[in-house]
């Protein structure tokens, strides 16, 4: 299993700073730092990110769009990647950045890794808003954005971790950006474009005893806690066997059939101890809002195919893979031992989709993200 990772550079970014023009954005500015002797430096910095990655490269399936978008980079450090795309002309745009972001969105990347400034963060973000995490590694003049590694090392230590499966947070990290045009006239101010969720170093929440262990209880609270402040109105739960979810029941103040599938419509139980039939009855009533919970078995990984059969192949691919909502504590995880969460749906192909790094809801306002595979006989 492969960490499936999307990659766009914007080549030109940060090329303002040297020659002091506060920045790159525009075709304008990009010729005129060039004309005036702007350093490139995206490739370069892209270069230190993949030395880090140099040894576990062939654990990482790269996606790029041609040339100085990316693929020319990997290229030149002998990685082989997918191609999607290629810039419409010679010098790529903001608007190849955000047809490269989309095609990798759709192509359903683990990660995008993004080579810019804030300025290519933006770009991102009004192409695929929060649909997938996001990494960038410092390269623009402006950087005030919270989505960036804080150097290019870092960044290839992070993914480094995240191909060595060990416990990443997922983080709501600030898009923010500075006009430009209102920098070079003396007015500084930065605003707020929206957020990404970005991968951060993985730590225990701040109730873990000496030790280094978890109350599970607590745990189980602050999972539940979290998942009752995400439930919309008007959407329909399917709440998976298990002890964390039965903890979220608990919350609700619901009967809880502890081996079964219960199902709550607005925070009130529809239906208890469901089978796949009156799943799929239920799930045509609200085909645009369902969501899927499931827990962790304890030292075996799976969240998928012991014990909720009852989410059969149809009733998974009907609901959609990105609606399952995985909910684990962190002593669950680390328990593990590196290996990653399973699933065995009895449909070959259907696992396989499956396979990918995963969000996992360990606590409150605390996300992780952890790679998936499937039993293998």
């Amino acid at each position: 299993m492969k960490l499936k990772l999307g990659l766009i550079v914007n080549p030109y970014a940060g090329i303002g700073g040297s020659v002091g023009l506060k920045g790159s954005d525009g075709k304008d500015i990009k010729a005129q730092a060039l004309a005036s002797g702007g350093v490139l430096r995206a490739a370069k910095r892209l270069k230190r990110t993949l030395g880090i990655l140099a040894a576990v490269k062939n654990d990482i399936e790269f996606l790029a769009w041609k040339g100085d978008m990316g693929a020319a980079v990997l290229a030149q450090k002998n990685i082989s990647c997918q191609l999607l795309g290629a810039p419409l002309e010679a010098e790529s745009t903001a608007e190849d950045t955000k047809r490269a972001a989309a095609a990798m969105r759709d192509a359903r990347v683990d990660l995008i890794v993004f080579v810019g400034g804030d300025g290519t963060a933006r770009d991102i973000f009004n192409s695929i808003g929060k649909t997938c995490p996001v990494l960038g590694i410092p390269s623009g003049v402006k950087m005030h954005s919270g989505v960036f590694a804080v150097s290019p090392e870092a960044a290839g230590l992070l993914i480094l971790r995240l191909v060595d499966r060990g416990l990443v947070n997922l983080a709501h990290r600030e898009i923010r950006d500075i006009d430009e045009q209102a920098l070079r006239k003396g007015q500084l101010g930065s605003h707020y474009y929206g957020e990404f969720e970005v991968p951060e170093e993985g730590g225990f929440l701040q109730h873990v005893k000496s030790a280094g262990r978890e109350s599970e209880s607590l745990v189980v609270q602050d999972i539940a806690a979290t998942v009752l402040e995400k439930m919309q109105e008007g959407s329909l739960y399917l709440m998976g066997p298990g002890s964390t979810v039965a903890g979220v029941m608990d919350q609700l103040g619901l009967h809880n059939t502890l081996l079964g599938v219960d199902a709550v419509v607005d925070k009130e139980l529809v239906g208890s101890d469901l089978t796949e039939r009156q799943i799929l009855k239920l799930v045509e009533l609200y085909p645009q809002a369902v969501t899927i919970m499931l827990g962790v078995i304890r030292g075996q990984g799976y969240f998928l195919g012991r014990g909720n059969q009852q989410f059969s192949p149809t009733v998974l691919r009907v609901v959609g893979l990105d609606n399952l909502w995985v909910l684990a504590s962190k002593s669950k995880i680390t328990g593990l031992e590196g290996r990653p969460l399973l699933v065995d749906t009895n449909d070959p192909d259907l696992d396989q989709e499956l396979v990918g790094y995963r969000k996992v809801i360990t606590g409150y306002d605390d996300v992780i993200f952890y790679p998936v595979g499937h039993a293998v006989d």
